[in-house]
């Protein structure tokens, strides 16, 4: 969420910065509604000091024997008019604070203006795209030949965009997350967490699913109905994991704080038809290993080259191709002030495919989140700044490994790395 301050007092300069992204929204009602606000909040602290003050003066009027039934009136009457503005004040803010939830972050000034990804920047490559003597298949292809993608039993038991994995690409599949988690608690810093799966509506409305993204997500019951049983499947672990500071209060010497965790993510994929059908591309249900920073406001600029290295570091030991993109201002998740994406070459569609998003949220869910820190000075608490990012997608990075380190013969070489997590094993099929 934006920070309210800048909506009452620098409202044209958020229009303007806004307007980058493509948003746009009703700048006289906000305005209407602000000094309105600001007229009832006038009125309800003169009210409740003018009801103070009366109560105060029956208490003398008491202990001068005076009649005190007129004060009573009136300070009943003022009571009246107290809440009625309170309710009407409140109304208002809840109007006001809809509209802030509703409004995506501010894009960073290095974020390039755009519509979509086609508007993004390429900030580098690594690696270069291996020659094949023969003809390339992807990887639904390679994991029918090994008998370790099933996308027909997956539709048996539940339906389209989800997949069963045997054998040797299931053990693979489970490497690949095992190797990613090593990697970054072992090398990077990280805290390795487990969390649930399920998350109640605090949470969703903390890192900014809701209440615009709704749609995107498998709830328990109707979005609707508001209540504390009432939770959705988590579309990636960058939800509970941001979450587990929300509401508290950190000493400055806890940051960062960097914590890890990999979950299986659930989406709805509300506005993809026909996007990506075949194969592990899009799913409604995909595993993926995710990087979680929360940081001194000063150094969350830098910590955003920080991880998103990190997540470079795993396609660089698994040897895959791959090229960073600066996301422009329109292809932006709503929550991010800053987005780098890292996409992977992938031989049989021959081009690169997004893999890991890494952004900066600036204070944006922290705001949401009331998720603060003291100071050394022991000065008010300030915001934290909260980062996310992909280290990697599992199902894809798997992708990656099978369409890359195919041989002639349809077999998948298993690339050095992920060899003593399956138990030295060099080949499948």
């Amino acid at each position: 969420m934006l920070d309210p301050n800048m909506l009452r007092n620098e409202l044209d300069a958020v229009v303007e910065k806004l307007a980058r992204r493509g948003y746009t929204f009703d700048v006289e009602m906000l305005r209407k509604l602000e000094e309105r606000r600001k007229v009832l909040q006038v009125e309800t602290e003169t009210l409740q000091a003018e009801r103070n003050s009366r109560s105060k003066a029956i208490g003398a009027a008491k202990a001068r024997g005076e009649d005190i039934e007129p004060l009573r009136q009136e300070v009943n009457q003022l009571g009246e008019k107290l809440d009625s503005a309170k309710a009407e004040l409140e109304t208002l803010q809840t109007e006001i604070l809809h509209i802030a939830l509703s409004m995506p972050n501010i894009p960073d000034d290095s974020s390039p203006d755009g519509k979509d990804d086609s508007d993004n920047l390429e900030i580098s490559r690594w690696g270069e795209p291996h020659q094949y003597g023969f003809e390339i298949k992807d990887h639904v292809s390679l994991g029918e030949l090994s008998g370790g993608l099933d996308f027909a039993a997956a539709v048996k038991l539940t339906g389209s965009r989800f997949v069963v994995m045997k054998g040797q690409i299931a053990r693979l599949h489970r490497a690949i997350a095992q190797f990613m988690l090593n990697l970054h608690t072992e090398q990077h810093g990280y805290l390795e967490t487990y969390v649930p799966y399920l998350v109640n509506h605090d949470s969703l409305y903390g890192t900014g699913q809701l209440p615009k993204f709704g749609e995107d997500l498998f709830h328990t019951r109707p979005l609707e109905e508001e209540s504390a049983s009432n939770y959705a499947l988590i579309p990636t672990a960058e939800v509970p994991v941001t979450n587990l500071v929300r509401d508290e209060i950190l000493d400055e010497s806890e940051l960062p704080l960097k914590m890890t965790a990999h979950t299986p993510c659930f989406r709805s994929e509300a506005g993809s038809y026909g996007r990506d059908t075949r194969g592990l591309i899009r799913m409604h249900q995909f595993d993926k290993v995710e990087l979680v920073q929360i940081v001194h406001p000063e150094k969350s600029m830098e910590a955003l080259e920080e991880l998103t290295g990190h997540a470079e570091k795993v396609l660089q030991l698994l040897n895959l191709p791959y090229r960073k993109m600066l996301l422009c201002t329109g292809d932006m998740g709503a929550s991010a002030r800053k987005t780098y994406d890292l996409e992977v070459w992938l031989p049989a569609q021959n081009t690169y495919r997004e893999i890991s998003s890494c952004s900066n949220m600036w204070d944006f869910q922290a705001r949401r989140m009331q998720a603060r820190f003291r100071a050394k000075d022991g000065k008010k608490p300030q915001l934290v700044h909260t980062l996310n990012g992909s280290g990697l997608a599992v199902g894809r990075t798997l992708v990656a490994v099978m369409e890359n380190y195919q041989q002639a013969d349809g077999r998948i070489e298993i690339p050095e790395v992920l060899r003593p997590y399956m138990n030295g094993l060099k080949y499948i099929g």
